[in-house]
């Protein structure tokens, strides 16, 4: 597998539709999907709000809730299909097809992060990435990372950034405990406005014009 690409919870429906078409389309690459879990982890969130679950209940919850996501998603695109292991990712991506990966079997099984409401389908995925030995690519609503919240006025979009250096800045548009996850593994990711296919297209297919492309790396330093 060449890439891993987290579709967020923010591009679902009709951004993650057009973007997952677009890869599929317009790439030679081995690319796996997986989905963030959108509106519907949101609501468990607002949930545990008002009901205090427990650790383990909330982080199971908003992953059952990615593989719904990933399951709608795959129903909306006839090139792909939802898996639920790694050996099913293999052959379908051998049938030339993309591979939605819906993750809670997976990670109920491995059960290898902390349960918290720090570990979203950000570092899900990167973990994942890092069992396929594959490059990560976070497609998500914003440009990338910035110095502030991107609608400051003043926000600068950073093009290059370390893990370390990130982790100073708590949560961005990313999850907090990604930069944990890319210091351990020594991994980069990029992260990438997903609401414009050819950006996460330059990325993945190495574009000549892919240092023209609006991302930001995190370096795994």
């Amino acid at each position: 597998m060449d890439w891993v690409v987290k579709v967020g919870g923010s591009l679902f429906p009709e951004n993650s539709v057009k973007l997952v078409k677009a890869i599929f389309e317009s790439t030679e690459k081995e690319v796996m999907i997986v989905c963030g879990g959108g509106s519907f982890a949101n609501q468990i969130r607002d949930y545990d709000s008002q009901m205090n679950f427990s650790a383990s209940a909330n982080h199971e919850s908003a992953i059952m809730c990615m593989d719904i996501v990933g399951r709608l998603l795959a129903d909306k695109i006839p090139d792909a299909e939802a898996v639920f292991d790694l050996n099913s990712v293999k052959l379908v991506s051998k049938e030339n097809k993309i591979p939605i990966l819906l993750p809670s079997k997976l990670m109920h099984y491995l059960d290898p992060l902390e349960h918290s409401w720090n570990v979203t389908s950000d570092s899900i995925s990167c973990y994942i990435a890092q069992l396929l030995q594959a490059k990560l690519l976070i497609a998500t609503d914003v440009d990338g990372i910035y110095t502030r919240i991107p609608s400051a006025k003043d926000a600068k979009l950073i093009n290059e950034i370390s893990a370390k250096k990130l982790l100073s800045f708590g949560e961005t548009s990313i999850d907090t405990s990604l930069s944990e996850l890319l210091l351990e593994f020594g991994s980069n990711c990029y992260v990438v406005n997903g609401k414009y296919p050819e950006r996460t297209l330059s990325i993945i297919n190495a574009c000549v014009d892919v240092d023209n492309t609006q991302y930001t790396l995190v370096r795994g330093d």
